[in-house]
């Protein structure tokens, strides 16, 4: 990857790191990282990863996540942003890289690759 670390992608609970289930980048979705890559040199703007990999325990504990988020299946990255002008950039950005699942939220951008999930689909989040 030429724009990220390896840790931005870790559980944020790392307990689960403690426990033995690994690093969050070797949960992550080789294909998915290489999509997300290219989304960032496209854009042009850093990508700040609020929350990639999400043991099953920690998904549970976030107000809002769904049972099979994409987040636990290494599937799905949340990127910080807050002015208009950088998340219009980030947006077309994901689907010039081949995304066609994003949530948007006034603090972060959602973005997964879950085949299991409706395609073409772009949502806001409610407080």
């Amino acid at each position: 990857m030429r724009y990220f670390r390896p840790e931005e992608f870790d559980c944020k609970c790392k307990k689960c790191k403690d426990n033995g289930e690994g690093r969050g980048i070797d949960m992550m979705d080789d294909y998915f990282l290489q999509m997300l890559d290219d989304a960032r040199h496209k854009a042009g703007v850093p990508f700040r990863i609020t929350s990639g990999y999400r043991c099953i325990a920690h998904n549970r504990s976030i107000s809002g996540s769904v049972k099979d988020s994409a987040h636990t299946k290494g599937l799905a990255a949340d990127i910080a942003c807050s002015d208009s002008r950088t998340r219009g950039y980030i947006i077309g950005a994901l689907f010039e890289a081949g995304f066609n699942r994003i949530g948007i939220h006034e603090h972060f951008i959602h973005v997964d690759d879950d085949p299991s999930k409706d395609a073409d689909v772009v949502w806001l989040y409610k407080e």
